[in-house]
């Protein structure tokens, strides 16, 4: 059976980052964008990297243009506005498709692991995001207005 660590994605600097680096450890993936009125939820997003990161929680961002074109910088221009608006220090990896044809694999495993409602398998806007469990088993899938905060409870049963 596939797992969240099976797959390898690229960095921002375009070099390829297996995810199998992060086993063992629990993960928060998200598709993210600049100009999104969503963007905001990175101060949680960095919130819950600075409160649960040493207990095992990895967040991997993931820039997306496909929503309205809301992430139309370069990895450089993404990775200078999460730095300085938000003092991001969890990864931020390459832009991305995250539905159609040009999807990453990787996120048509997660779409596959956890349907949306209804059983849809696209995502819907920027800031959806999937928890992966330390097994690498994405084991929920949340939607763009769930806050970072809300979701706080079901990390720590992870970790614990």
């Amino acid at each position: 059976m596939k797992t969240a660590y099976d797959f390898n994605v690229k960095d921002a600097d375009l070099n390829e980052v297996s995810l199998g680096e992060y086993q063992g450890k629990a993960l928060l993936v998200v598709n993210v964008a600049s100009q999104c009125g969503l963007t905001p939820q990175y101060k949680g997003l960095q919130e819950l990297y600075e409160k649960y990161n040493s207990s095992g929680l990895e967040i991997l961002g993931f820039p997306c243009n496909q929503f309205k074109g809301q992430e139309p910088g370069t990895n450089e221009e993404i990775q200078f506005f999460c730095t300085e608006k938000y003092n991001v220090s969890f990864k931020i990896f390459d832009k991305i498709d995250v539905n159609g044809p040009n999807a990453d694999p990787f996120y048509d495993f997660l779409k596959n692991e956890q349907p949306g409602v209804l059983g849809t398998k696209n995502i819907k806007w920027n800031f959806s995001k999937f928890l992966v469990n330390k097994n690498g088993e994405v084991i929920k899938r949340y939607s763009p207005t769930t806050k970072p905060e809300d979701i706080e409870s079901d990390i720590e049963n992870l970790l614990s």
